[in-house]
């Protein structure tokens, strides 16, 4: 199917004003509008526009608090914010207003978010904690999917973890955010949307046998990254992201799709470290020799290039986007009118 070519502000506007008439409050609508336009910038179409309708059905079903007032409160440089049930993008971008200054003055500050909803791209959190000069490292827990290593019944999400360490541009050096699937759980509902087969190694059954059909890939569980040690990067992030932000276990929590639940209530967490802090003034000469190392390897790159390359691709050129999809957000939005 041909594509169209979109502008990123319009990608936006059409974000937010769908959000609004699906009952959002502005500022959330605007905070989340932001990052759906980042995820399409960046070609990460999953968490995009084709996310949208789900975010409105959520709002409109009370998956997701319409009225949420994300609330903060900091102990030493521990920044705390209860999401009260509403999207995670604007109690992050609450709690990185303190989080920030605090890595600052203290050299290093924690952020635990609760009471929240999928964050998206976390790769774009940990991203503009980077862009203030900060090494990030965030964690995100999702509803149960992945099962313990020789069990079927799901324990854990796919559970992300990212790490954006600054360079010396303002901008992020490199960016990972990867989860601890082999994909991510939104590829396997993308590809049960689009009526297509799944890869090989992406999913387990019901029963705990490989599949390929992304049906019985939602009734069983997500295959583990790395096998056993997948499993213990989504327990790592469940300690982190749920234990101590005090938010809703995995295995609690109601899912990210369909309508089925109150509001999931996971949890975010980040940890803000002032290179210069830690490093004694050594860190961006050492980063450069780690990077140079990557450069000088044939073939070989850093983490995040393939979004940073798709960035600039969009940013120059605009987003190519997929019809029907493009005209379900624009549809969303003109109720907004309506």
């Amino acid at each position: 199917m041909e594509k169209l070519v979109v502008g990123l502000q319009e990608i936006e506007t059409v974000s937010r004003a769908a959000l609004v008439a699906a009952g959002a409050a502005p500022d959330a609508a605007a905070s989340l509008a932001r990052a759906v336009a980042a995820a399409e910038r960046d070609g990460i179409a999953s968490h995009g526009l084709a996310y949208l309708p789900t975010y409105c059905l959520h709002l409109e079903c009370g998956k997701v608090n319409r009225t949420a007032k994300p609330a903060v409160g900091t102990h030493g440089s521990v920044v705390r914010v209860d999401a009260d049930g509403g999207f995670a993008h604007p109690a992050i971008d609450l709690g990185f207003e303190h989080l920030a200054p605090l890595a600052g003055s203290h050299g290093v500050a924690a952020l635990a978010i609760r009471n929240s909803y999928n964050c998206g791209v976390l790769g774009y959190h940990t991203e503009a904690l980077a862009a203030k000069g900060l090494v990030a490292l965030g964690f995100t827990n999702a509803p149960a999917s992945i099962a313990p290593w020789g069990g079927r019944k799901p324990v854990l999400g796919t559970n992300p973890w990212s790490l954006a360490v600054p360079g010396s541009d303002g901008e992020a050096a490199f960016v990972i955010d990867q989860s601890a699937s082999v994909v991510a759980k939104s590829e396997v509902m993308r590809h049960q949307r689009e009526g297509k087969a799944l890869r090989q190694g992406w999913a387990l059954d019901a029963q705990g046998q490989p599949t390929t059909d992304p049906d019985a890939a939602l009734k069983g569980t997500m295959f583990p990254s790395g096998g056993y040690k997948g499993v213990g990067s989504a327990l790592l992030v469940e300690i982190f992201a749920a234990c101590l932000a005090g938010a809703t276990p995995g295995i609690e929590a109601s899912p990210f799709s369909g309508t089925a639940g109150g509001p999931p209530r996971t949890g975010q967490f980040f940890i803000a470290v002032d290179p210069q802090a830690t490093s004694g003034g050594d860190f961006a000469s050492r980063l450069a020799t780690v990077i140079a190392a990557f450069g000088a390897v044939d073939g070989a790159r850093m983490p995040g290039t393939r979004r940073f390359d798709a960035r600039q691709r969009s940013i120059a050129g605009g987003v190519p986007v997929n019809p029907s999809i493009w005209a379900k957000a624009r549809e969303l939005a003109a109720k907004a009118v309506a």
